[in-house]
């Protein structure tokens, strides 16, 4: 599994909200682009959020207000703290599902950008026992262990599956512990990175393997050949470190395809 990596270096102070530095301007117009691209490449539909921890402050973050993320703007972004309580001078409210952010930027100091979506070629990976793995060298930073959160060990078999409360929201760190991704039972999954880039790409790659994985399974075992062969650990750390340096582009790509109204 890849290592820890350090959070970029955001060198400009933050000013007020009414009156913010160019830096933060820019991250909080990258974050609700970042909304529109996973809505608008299947990722997100009307559900789903992404948010970034905030460069001068570690202990807050900025997501959207709870809404569909096709339809986000800078204007939407809301600032939490991580206890999920959200501080916003038009007493706005956030998603109820906030405490996934709250709770694994507490637990990875790592972490700077956070997806949570429900994406469809996931869900049979979290409620069937096969394992998601990395199939192809996008989608490395899988690495050999893609972790499923049970909210039954939290909660019984009573709950409405979402991650509401902040205990919860831990439970569910616990479980992605040192990965870069953790699916969640019948629900969907949860992506980190230490950007907002890179989280966009990754969670648009664990959706496209899982796709790629589950035919790539239905035809080797169709055929009788046995299970499909994967990236092995290091093929799937050199290739996640390669990719890495190279997210501009399709970041560029995807923000080139958006309606142009949003944008």
């Amino acid at each position: 599994m890849e290592s820890a990596l350090e959070p970029p270096v955001f060198k400009q102070m933050i000013e007020p909200r009414n009156n913010m530095s160019t830096s933060l301007t820019q991250l909080i117009e990258d974050l609700a682009t970042a909304n529109q691209i996973l809505a608008n490449e299947g990722v997100f539909d009307g559900f789903g959020h992404i948010s970034v921890r905030h460069p001068e402050n570690p202990e807050r973050f900025f997501i959207a207000r709870s809404m569909a993320p096709a339809s986000v703007t800078a204007q939407d972004i809301v600032e939490c703290d991580l206890n999920g309580d959200v501080h916003d001078a038009q007493g706005r409210k956030s998603y109820l599902e906030r405490f996934i952010h709250s709770a694994i930027y507490k637990k990875r100091p790592d972490v700077n950008s956070v997806v949570h979506s429900h994406s469809p070629a996931i869900i049979p990976f979290g409620v069937t026992g096969a394992r998601l793995r990395p199939i192809c060298h996008m989608s490395g930073f899988l690495g050999s262990n893609v972790p499923t959160f049970e909210i039954r060990n939290t909660l019984g078999e009573t709950s409405d599956m979402l991650i509401r409360n902040q205990s919860i929201g831990e439970s569910l760190a616990d479980t992605l512990g040192n990965n870069t991704v953790a699916l969640l039972r019948g629900h969907g999954n949860v992506v980190v990175a230490d950007s907002i880039q890179l989280a966009v790409f990754r969670a648009y790659y664990t959706e496209g393997n899982a796709k790629l994985q589950a035919d790539a399974m239905r035809m080797s075992f169709g055929m009788g050949l046995g299970e499909p062969v994967y990236l092995s650990e290091e093929e799937a750390r050199n290739s996640a470190e390669t990719n890495a340096g190279q997210v501009e582009r399709p970041w560029n790509v995807w923000k080139s395809k958006l309606p142009k109204q949003t944008h």
